[in-house]
């Protein structure tokens, strides 16, 4: 079966994906330039928040690192380390107080058995090993015209999606959990909650975007495989 890649109809599905992520980073970054520049009144910086909100939830053993790059926040669940950018462990504005508090929430969705949290950490190696190796698998089922290898490259691009919509609730509770421990602590007063709230919600847009083009090229990878049994 030869086939023209270059005539490939389902190009658009992926222009479209590009297209949502795009606006959704671009979204992100506005919101997060913009509160980066608002000084909270309470004064707290990111990492300094984080640790008060860890510690009168009980996690004293979690600890709290600085690291490198911007936005690269994210919470350990392995070594249970909260690691939270420079810009937002050493800042006290609206933004760093929500992102870094949004990684508390995290580790308090461990703490606690978050299921969907759980399953998500589980996934996490089939997810890495499905993303990495699908299209692999599918464009050699393609060209030689070996439709079980589609169908396992197929099935592995799958378990990535299936990743990515698992994410979603993880990450808008983890969201919640934020603003909410964030309004009960004092951290924010309440004219602060309005732009706190902007940058989690473009945050987890970023994840609705990453999850709706994983969806297009999953659909994508369907009509080219029924594409090529049309060939046949």
């Amino acid at each position: 079966m030869s086939y023209l890649f270059w005539s490939d109809p389902t190009w658009s599905l992926l222009l479209i994906g590009l297209l949502v992520g795009l606006i959704a980073q671009s979204a992100v970054n506005g919101a997060y330039n913009k509160y980066a520049r608002v000084p909270s009144a309470a004064g707290f910086t990111g990492a300094e928040a984080a640790r008060r909100v860890l510690d009168s939830n009980g996690l004293y053993d979690v600890a709290i690192e600085a690291v490198q790059g911007r936005l690269s926040d994210h919470y350990d669940p392995r070594a249970r380390v909260l690691r939270l950018s420079s810009a937002v462990y050493g800042s006290s504005s609206l933004a760093a107080l929500g992102i870094a508090v949004h990684e508390v929430g995290h580790a308090l969705q461990h703490a606690q058995g978050y299921k969907p949290l759980a399953l998500r950490s589980t996934l996490v190696p089939l997810a890495s090993v499905g993303s990495s190796l699908s299209w692999p698998i599918f464009l050699l089922g393609l060209v030689l015209s070996i439709r079980p290898l589609l169908y396992v490259g197929i099935i592995a691009f799958a378990l990535a999606v299936v990743f990515q919509l698992i994410t979603l609730p993880v990450e808008f509770n983890a969201s919640l959990r934020a603003l909410t421990l964030l309004n009960d602590g004092g951290y924010l007063t309440q004219s602060e909650q309005a732009g706190t709230r902007k940058v989690l919600r473009a945050a987890a847009m970023t994840y609705v975007a990453a999850a709706l083009a994983s969806i297009l090229q999953l659909l994508r990878l369907l009509m080219l495989a029924g594409g090529g049994r049309r060939r046949d």
